[in-house]
């Protein structure tokens, strides 16, 4: 039997009106992985920032490496070897990617204050190219892709030689190549005795790299069990704590007239790029990242210049210069990063709905505010956002819920053609459900969707028809019900008829 390297027992954490945490146990052994499962809420990552140190539990007893700990706070959990990869970024956006990874360790030269900036180079570089990241060290976090954030906040993590790294939600943001290369480093690190703590609402993943898996509910730890051992479905049961049906829903394809059509559009990423979207059809958008998928939804949005190309909107030509002349449109993007370019987090849940349109809640210079209350009552109740009320903040809602929001946003707009750009990032796989059957709605109520997203899973089970890039072009078109992820793999990595358009 491996050491037990870390052992929680019986932790409880209140706030204010909950408990988060009730009696919670958990066992993790030296050298595995061990995957923490369960809906938004569950108590998974409250119970990491106990581990981590920044959150002191209420009752309970921790045990690190045969000892009896407490954890102060989370630079002592990383001098205990105790690492974590928040799922959140911690990351100083005005810093370099290599300033960041050794942030409050930098090394320094024999004259104490002065940093080692080649050591801290050298060492960077070391770590990123130990990951097959290739990244310039020196460049701001700042003006590095959502993608890439996560991998230097990976590294980070990494380079605490750290005996216990959590990670919460590692791959929201990386497509299977990423997620491949971080898999590798997780097997050469348990390998080497350390112990992975893996958080993530991609079963597939769970299945792809742990070990055992221990599912938590309502703040309470549920089963530990070998992942061999359990099925799938299974898993989805004991997380929701009922029998789970399918998960993608199931909807009839009825395309209707071509919504959408770009023709020849470049940039300076994208080259001549054809597609075409019909009202009614989920039609995905796959590729690894730097594929060009986000660019193509910024350009046909508004968001970024188009060089040269043509777009239709309807049958008619248009010229979009801003985000003001894609609403105008019609057209409508639910952005990868929610938080940050999706919400005004601050501002209510009302607020956020009826921004986009304010037009259509002012009668002249008056501003009509039981109108407004009007229409996002109807809103959340059509959308299912679970909320107290219209008034509470965006930022305190769950992340299906606020994708929800987002969503209301752009049918409260008049949206005919919805870009999602990874909708369901970060979000468990109850709440993905009604995210997937509310695109099944949408496209069932004549709008065109395009879907983006990292996971395969998503992309296979969702989409009528699927558009693989690779390198800022159209590589493929795949269309039917045979459709594997190999093959969408295969031209996301530029093989067979690399970069020819086949529409």
């Amino acid at each position: 039997m491996p050491e037990i390297i870390l052992k929680m027992e019986n932790i409880v954490k209140d706030f204010p009106g909950v408990r988060a945490l009730n009696q919670v146990s958990l066992e993790a052994r030296r050298g595995e992985v061990l995957a923490l499962i369960g809906e938004n809420g569950a108590g998974k990552s409250t119970l990491m920032k106990v581990l981590s140190g920044v959150i002191t539990p209420d009752q309970g007893d921790i045990f690190f490496k045969g000892s009896k700990v407490q954890i102060k706070s989370p630079q002592h959990a990383q001098e205990l070897g105790i690492s974590i990869i928040h799922q959140e970024f911690n990351l100083i956006p005005y810093l370099s990617a290599a300033e960041n990874i050794f942030f409050g360790k930098e090394p320094c030269r024999k004259v104490q204050g002065f940093i080692n900036w080649r050591e801290l180079y050298k060492k960077s570089t070391d770590l990123l190219k130990e990951l097959e990241i290739d990244l310039d060290i020196k460049t701001p976090v700042s003006k590095l892709s959502v993608a890439y954030q996560q991998m230097v906040e990976i590294t980070k993590a990494l380079s605490t030689n750290a005996d216990v790294i959590i990670m919460d939600e590692p791959s929201a943001t990386l497509t299977q190549h990423e997620i491949d290369n971080l898999f590798r480093i997780i097997r050469s690190l348990t390998q080497k005795g350390v112990t992975i703590i893996y958080i993530s609402h991609r079963l597939e993943e769970l299945f792809a790299i742990s070990d055992r898996v221990t599912v938590m509910r309502d703040g309470c730890t549920i089963s530990t069990m070998e992942t061999q051992n359990i099925t799938r479905k299974q898993l989805i049961s004991l997380m929701v704590g009922r029998e789970f049906q399918d998960e993608f829903p199931k909807r009839k394809s009825s395309p209707g007239i071509v919504a959408l059509s770009v023709k020849g559009l470049s940039n300076h990423k994208l080259k001549s790029v054809d597609m075409e979207f019909r009202s009614g059809e989920v039609v995905g958008i796959s590729g690894l990242v730097g594929a060009g998928r986000t660019e193509f939804a910024r350009a046909i949005f508004g968001a970024d210049p188009i060089q040269s190309g043509k777009i239709e909107v309807f049958g008619k030509k248009v010229n979009l210069k801003s985000p003001k002349d894609a609403i105008g449109e019609g057209i409508g993007l639910v952005p990868e990063d929610r938080k940050l370019q999706g919400l005004i987090l601050g501002m209510s849940i009302k607020e956020n709905i009826t921004y986009a349109a304010m037009e259509k809640v002012i009668n002249g210079c008056i501003f009509n505010w039981s109108q407004e209350r009007e229409y996002a009552n109807q809103y959340v109740r059509e959308l299912n956002i679970k909320t107290p009320g219209i008034w509470q903040k965006a930022i305190n809602l769950s992340g299906g819920n606020q994708q929800k929001v987002v969503l209301a946003k752009w049918l409260f707009v008049g949206s005919k053609i919805l870009i999602l750009d990874e909708p369901t990032r970060g979000i468990d796989v109850g709440a993905k459900r009604e995210i997937y059957q509310l695109i099944n709605n949408l496209a069932e109520q004549g709008i065109a969707i395009i879907l983006i997203s990292s996971e395969l899973t998503e992309i296979l089970g969702m989409s009528d028809r699927i558009y693989v890039m690779h390198e800022g072009r159209v590589s493929k078109m795949l269309s039917g019900s045979g459709i594997t992820e190999q093959q969408v793999l295969t031209y996301a990595t530029g093989g067979e008829n690399e970069c020819k358009n086949n529409l």
